[in-house]
Protein backbone atom coordinates (compact mmCIF):
# COMPACT_ATOMS: atom_id res chain seq x y z
CA UNK A 1 0.00 0.00 0.00
CA UNK A 2 1.37 3.40 -1.01
CA UNK A 3 0.85 5.62 2.04
CA UNK A 4 2.00 8.67 0.10
CA UNK A 5 -1.07 8.41 -2.12
CA UNK A 6 -3.46 8.55 0.85
CA UNK A 7 -5.69 11.63 1.14
CA UNK A 8 -4.06 14.34 3.26
CA UNK A 9 -6.92 14.42 5.77
CA UNK A 10 -6.56 10.66 6.34
CA UNK A 11 -2.81 11.07 6.84
CA UNK A 12 -3.49 13.76 9.43
CA UNK A 13 -6.18 11.67 11.12
CA UNK A 14 -3.73 8.78 11.37
CA UNK A 15 -1.17 11.10 13.00
CA UNK A 16 -3.83 12.19 15.48
CA UNK A 17 -4.76 8.55 16.16
CA UNK A 18 -1.18 7.28 16.22
CA UNK A 19 -1.36 4.83 13.33
CA UNK A 20 -3.31 3.91 10.23
CA UNK A 21 -5.69 0.99 10.70
CA UNK A 22 -8.94 -0.40 9.26
CA UNK A 23 -11.01 1.03 12.11
CA UNK A 24 -9.70 4.52 11.49
CA UNK A 25 -10.65 4.19 7.81
CA UNK A 26 -14.20 3.18 8.78
CA UNK A 27 -14.57 6.35 10.85
CA UNK A 28 -12.92 8.39 8.13
CA UNK A 29 -15.31 7.20 5.44
CA UNK A 30 -18.35 7.57 7.74
CA UNK A 31 -17.33 11.12 8.67
CA UNK A 32 -16.90 12.17 5.05
CA UNK A 33 -20.38 10.85 4.29
CA UNK A 34 -21.92 12.66 7.26
CA UNK A 35 -20.23 15.98 6.46
CA UNK A 36 -21.12 15.77 2.75
CA UNK A 37 -24.77 14.79 3.29
CA UNK A 38 -25.27 17.58 5.83
CA UNK A 39 -23.39 20.09 3.68
CA UNK A 40 -21.11 21.16 6.53
CA UNK A 41 -17.45 21.43 7.39
CA UNK A 42 -15.55 20.63 10.56
CA UNK A 43 -17.29 22.05 13.63
CA UNK A 44 -15.73 24.98 15.40
CA UNK A 45 -18.15 24.77 18.30
CA UNK A 46 -21.33 22.73 18.87
CA UNK A 47 -23.09 23.46 15.57
CA UNK A 48 -22.48 19.85 14.50
CA UNK A 49 -23.00 16.84 16.74
CA UNK A 50 -22.14 13.18 16.37
CA UNK A 51 -23.44 10.20 18.26
CA UNK A 52 -21.06 7.23 18.06
CA UNK A 53 -22.15 3.72 18.99
CA UNK A 54 -18.66 2.34 19.69
CA UNK A 55 -15.43 3.39 21.34
CA UNK A 56 -13.02 2.02 18.75
CA UNK A 57 -10.33 3.53 16.51
CA UNK A 58 -13.05 4.85 14.20
CA UNK A 59 -14.07 7.50 16.73
CA UNK A 60 -10.67 9.20 16.50
CA UNK A 61 -11.29 9.78 12.79
CA UNK A 62 -14.71 11.23 13.65
CA UNK A 63 -13.15 13.60 16.18
CA UNK A 64 -10.38 14.69 13.81
CA UNK A 65 -12.50 15.20 10.70
CA UNK A 66 -15.73 16.55 12.17
CA UNK A 67 -14.50 18.52 15.16
CA UNK A 68 -16.99 16.67 17.37
CA UNK A 69 -15.25 16.00 20.69
CA UNK A 70 -16.17 15.07 24.23
CA UNK A 71 -14.46 18.25 25.44
CA UNK A 72 -16.72 20.51 23.36
CA UNK A 73 -19.79 18.52 24.30
CA UNK A 74 -20.80 17.65 20.75
CA UNK A 75 -19.65 14.02 20.70
CA UNK A 76 -21.92 11.50 22.41
CA UNK A 77 -21.12 7.85 23.13
CA UNK A 78 -23.64 5.04 23.25
CA UNK A 79 -22.05 1.75 24.21
CA UNK A 80 -23.80 -0.42 21.60
CA UNK A 81 -20.71 -1.98 20.01
CA UNK A 82 -21.71 -0.93 16.48
CA UNK A 83 -19.75 0.91 13.81
CA UNK A 84 -22.61 3.37 13.57
CA UNK A 85 -22.40 7.16 13.55
CA UNK A 86 -25.22 9.71 13.56
CA UNK A 87 -24.38 13.23 12.42
CA UNK A 88 -26.67 16.24 12.83
CA UNK A 89 -26.67 20.00 12.65
CA UNK A 90 -28.15 21.55 15.77
CA UNK A 91 -30.52 23.74 13.75
CA UNK A 92 -31.74 20.84 11.57
CA UNK A 93 -32.13 17.75 13.77
CA UNK A 94 -34.85 16.44 11.48
CA UNK A 95 -32.19 15.87 8.82
CA UNK A 96 -29.75 13.79 10.86
CA UNK A 97 -27.66 11.28 8.91
CA UNK A 98 -27.09 7.80 10.35
CA UNK A 99 -24.15 5.96 8.81
CA UNK A 100 -23.91 2.27 9.73
CA UNK A 101 -21.34 -0.28 8.60
CA UNK A 102 -22.81 -3.12 6.56
CA UNK A 103 -21.70 -6.70 7.15
CA UNK A 104 -18.66 -7.11 4.93
CA UNK A 105 -16.44 -10.17 4.92
CA UNK A 106 -12.85 -9.32 4.16
CA UNK A 107 -12.35 -10.26 0.55
CA UNK A 108 -8.54 -10.28 0.43
CA UNK A 109 -7.08 -12.49 -2.27
CA UNK A 110 -5.77 -15.66 -0.58
CA UNK A 111 -3.46 -16.27 -3.57
CA UNK A 112 -1.40 -13.17 -2.85
CA UNK A 113 1.96 -13.84 -1.19
CA UNK A 114 2.28 -13.11 2.54
CA UNK A 115 -1.50 -13.19 3.08
CA UNK A 116 -0.75 -14.93 6.40
CA UNK A 117 1.26 -11.89 7.43
CA UNK A 118 -0.97 -9.86 9.80
CA UNK A 119 0.51 -6.55 8.62
CA UNK A 120 -0.19 -7.38 4.96
CA UNK A 121 -3.72 -8.53 5.81
CA UNK A 122 -4.26 -5.23 7.67
CA UNK A 123 -3.01 -3.21 4.71
CA UNK A 124 -5.29 -5.14 2.36
CA UNK A 125 -8.26 -4.39 4.60
CA UNK A 126 -7.33 -0.70 4.66
CA UNK A 127 -7.12 -0.65 0.86
CA UNK A 128 -10.43 -2.44 0.60
CA UNK A 129 -12.14 -0.02 3.00
CA UNK A 130 -10.72 2.95 1.08
CA UNK A 131 -11.87 1.68 -2.30
CA UNK A 132 -15.19 -0.07 -1.72
CA UNK A 133 -18.14 1.99 -2.99
CA UNK A 134 -19.98 3.87 -0.25
CA UNK A 135 -23.25 2.02 -0.87
CA UNK A 136 -21.54 -1.35 -0.43
CA UNK A 137 -19.84 -0.32 2.80
CA UNK A 138 -22.55 1.59 4.66
CA UNK A 139 -26.26 2.00 5.13
CA UNK A 140 -26.88 5.74 5.04
CA UNK A 141 -30.25 6.93 6.27
CA UNK A 142 -31.84 10.24 7.11
CA UNK A 143 -33.36 10.01 10.58
CA UNK A 144 -35.23 12.25 12.98
CA UNK A 145 -33.15 12.88 16.04
CA UNK A 146 -33.91 14.26 19.45
CA UNK A 147 -30.77 16.26 19.98
CA UNK A 148 -28.82 16.01 23.20
CA UNK A 149 -28.69 19.22 25.22
CA UNK A 150 -25.96 21.70 24.45
CA UNK A 151 -23.00 21.50 26.78
CA UNK A 152 -23.44 23.40 30.01
CA UNK A 153 -20.74 24.56 32.36
CA UNK A 154 -21.86 23.52 35.81
CA UNK A 155 -20.27 24.28 39.15
CA UNK A 156 -18.03 21.72 40.80
CA UNK A 157 -18.58 20.97 44.46
CA UNK A 158 -16.38 18.97 46.79
CA UNK A 159 -17.19 15.35 47.52
CA UNK A 160 -17.69 15.04 51.27
CA UNK A 161 -15.64 11.83 51.37
CA UNK A 162 -12.63 12.25 49.06
CA UNK A 163 -12.64 16.04 48.75
CA UNK A 164 -12.23 16.04 44.96
CA UNK A 165 -14.08 18.72 42.99
CA UNK A 166 -16.96 17.02 41.17
CA UNK A 167 -19.53 18.35 38.70
CA UNK A 168 -22.62 19.19 40.73
CA UNK A 169 -24.89 16.97 38.63
CA UNK A 170 -22.66 13.92 39.27
CA UNK A 171 -22.88 14.12 43.06
CA UNK A 172 -25.47 12.13 44.97
CA UNK A 173 -26.73 12.50 48.52
CA UNK A 174 -26.09 9.44 50.70
CA UNK A 175 -26.85 9.61 54.43
CA UNK A 176 -26.74 13.40 54.28
CA UNK A 177 -23.34 13.49 52.53
CA UNK A 178 -22.60 14.69 49.03
CA UNK A 179 -20.67 11.87 47.30
CA UNK A 180 -18.99 11.49 43.92
CA UNK A 181 -19.80 8.33 41.98
CA UNK A 182 -16.62 6.41 42.98
CA UNK A 183 -17.14 7.18 46.69
CA UNK A 184 -20.82 6.32 46.44
CA UNK A 185 -19.87 3.00 44.86
CA UNK A 186 -17.34 2.18 47.60
CA UNK A 187 -13.99 3.34 46.24
CA UNK A 188 -12.42 6.39 47.84
CA UNK A 189 -10.16 8.21 45.34
CA UNK A 190 -8.44 10.04 48.21
CA UNK A 191 -6.64 6.79 49.10
CA UNK A 192 -4.39 7.29 46.07
CA UNK A 193 -3.54 10.96 46.68
CA UNK A 194 0.14 11.42 47.39
CA UNK A 195 -0.11 14.95 48.88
Amino acid sequence: MDRESLPEDLKEASKFHGHLCPGLVIGYRASLIGLKRLGVRRAEDEELICIVENNSCSVDAVQYLTGCTFGKGNLFFKDYGKQTFTFARREQAEKAIRVSLKPMPFSGDPNKPNIDDPQRAREMKIEEFLNIPEEEMFWVDQVDLELPEEARILPSLLCDKCGEPTMQTRLTMVDGKRLCIPCRDGWDPSTVHKN
